[in-house]
């Protein structure tokens, strides 16, 4: 199911739930994180109190301290230095009986002054001693009562270790470490340290505030990016899809797409593609609809040749005719032979093409290849026709072209025969390489009839009917093939008669150089 759902959903929906698989994860290591930043953090803090009971039980074992209330608050008196940062620090003794407290040696200090002399006490005196005990016992009962803290401690069943206690009292959070006094392994009572701090619970604030700000501000660039990417990505390629489908099942109602082959991005070069690509499919099926029509119409002219000859070649008793009539039949097969053969092999020169991968080539070479087979093979004939290569003008330059080395080959070898076909007896045929305009230039002038058309790019029509005699010589194919490979290559293919006096033909290609 979960394989299926990610197989058939848009690539938004994918994105939309990545991020919130990704957002769940986030927020439970988030919440993981806050809920591990208070317990650190008072962790920290009661180290620094283990640090203060741990100088405290040395000053006291050090001074041999007795663990009563008047040794011990005095001890409290003479050291409150160290306790400078803390809000209150309590002595109690074994019986859990309380000794001392930091929070009421601020009343009354006086009384802590030792004298050796005995004097009597006046009656003012004592009352003061007895409002200060009874502010000792208010303040005790004020603030909050620790003696149920060192019961705790009391309680645990590893005594070694301190306890740790954080709460909010009176609108304050306190962490109060509980620990005991020890002189060589022997407990002599029991120290409990009080600290407000606040700035714990500002910190996790703080940090939570942080996280928060940050998942919304994640959270607000996902969602804007979401819409940019519906907006200016999904939704043409969508449209895109739509129009593939509407192309596939053959619906009427098309629409181009003109707004998304206006952008300039790779989804305007998708459109313009898709869009190039489906114009060349639809010239491609009209191109076939019409040479079809045009291959059938060029085949039922000898065939119907053909058939005429044959009826009247069943009824003729004279030679002489029966061996017209049997040349006639001959040419007819001949063209239609020819017809097939040379629309096959087009076929077959386009899907290879398509399929070919072009790399660097000198075109020259190719040229003088080609010109050296066509040499020899005229050298085996009658007509003494010679093929001259003119490369002067490269100066040893490399004619680089980017193409398929058969296809090159192939379009001189189809303009050579075209010119040889058209050449009379005794005449020459001039190849020429140079370079015009960045690109690399090839002229095959030969000293035939020339062209009688006025619009002379008829020639490279399909079954262009100006032949020589010998017509099943030729399809009236060759120029067509050969301009359709020179344009796969990117280049381009001009016919005109030769200037001035001179008689014959000129055909000039062009395909880009490749650097």
């Amino acid at each position: 199911m979960k394989s299926n759902f990610f197989s058939t959903s848009s690539i938004l929906r994918k994105f939309l739930v990545f991020n919130l698989i990704a957002f769940l994860v986030l927020g439970v290591f988030t919440s993981l994180y806050l809920n591990a930043i208070k317990p650190n953090l008072v962790k920290n803090r009661s180290k620094q109190h283990v640090l203060i009971i741990n100088n405290t039980s040395d000053h006291i074992n050090r001074l041999n301290i007795e663990f009563t209330k008047e040794n011990a608050t005095e001890f409290l008196l003479s050291t409150r230095f160290l306790f400078q940062n803390l809000d209150r620090v309590q002595l109690y003794d074994l019986s859990m009986n309380l000794l001392s407290d930091t929070d009421t040696l601020d009343l009354a200090q006086n009384i802590f002054t030792r004298n050796q002399n005995i004097q009597e006490t006046p009656i003012d005196e004592i009352d003061e001693k007895i409002n200060i005990e009874e502010n000792q016992q208010e303040s005790e009962t004020s603030t909050f009562n620790t003696k149920n803290y060192v019961k705790r401690y009391f309680q645990k069943k590893n005594s070694n270790e301190e306890l740790v206690i954080s709460e909010t009292i009176n609108n304050n959070f306190y962490v109060i470490t509980v620990n005991t006094v020890r002189d060589k392994e022997k407990n002599k009572g029991y120290i409990v340290v009080s600290e407000i701090a606040n700035d714990i619970l500002v910190a996790v604030e703080e940090r939570k505030n942080f996280i928060l700000r940050t998942v919304f501000s994640v959270a607000f660039v996902i969602f804007v990016f979401s819409v940019f990417l519906n907006k200016y990505i999904l939704k043409p390629i969508r449209s895109l899809v739509l129009y593939t489908k509407a192309i596939k099942e053959k619906d009427e109602k098309i629409e181009r797409h003109e707004k998304y082959l206006l952008r300039k991005d790779e989804v305007g070069q998708l459109s313009r593609s898709l869009n190039e690509m489906t114009e060349n499919l639809y010239k491609r099926i009209d191109i076939a609809e019409t040479f079809s029509s045009d291959l059938a119409h060029e085949i039922r002219n000898p065939l119907t040749s053909l058939k005429g000859a044959s009826e009247v070649l069943e009824n003729t008793l004279d030679n002489e005719k029966r061996k017209k009539l049997i040349k006639v039949i001959s040419h007819d097969v001949e063209r239609i032979e020819r017809l097939i053969t040379d629309y096959s092999q087009m076929l077959k020169d386009e899907a290879a093409l398509s399929r070919a991968k072009m790399k660097k080539i000198d075109l020259s070479n190719v040229v003088s290849s080609v010109v050296e087979d066509f040499n020899s093979d005229l050298l085996n004939t009658n007509k003494n026709i010679k093929i001259n290569i003119n490369n002067s003008n490269l100066n040893g330059t490399k004619l680089n072209v980017l193409g398929v080395e058969s296809k090159l080959e192939q379009i001189v070898a189809n303009l050579l025969d075209n010119a040889v076909s058209f050449s009379p007896s005794n005449s020459n045929i001039s190849v020429i390489c140079n370079i015009k305009k960045q690109n690399a230039q090839l002229i095959i002038e030969d000293e035939g009839p020339g062209f009688s058309e006025k619009n002379i790019d008829k020639v490279f029509n399909r079954f262009y009917s100006n032949r020589p005699e010998k017509f099943g010589e030729h399809s009236g194919l060759g120029l067509n093939i050969v301009k359709n490979i020179i344009e796969l290559h990117g280049g381009s293919i001009l016919a005109s008669n030769q200037p001035g006096d001179k008689k014959g033909a000129r055909i000039e290609v062009l395909i880009p150089i490749y650097k």
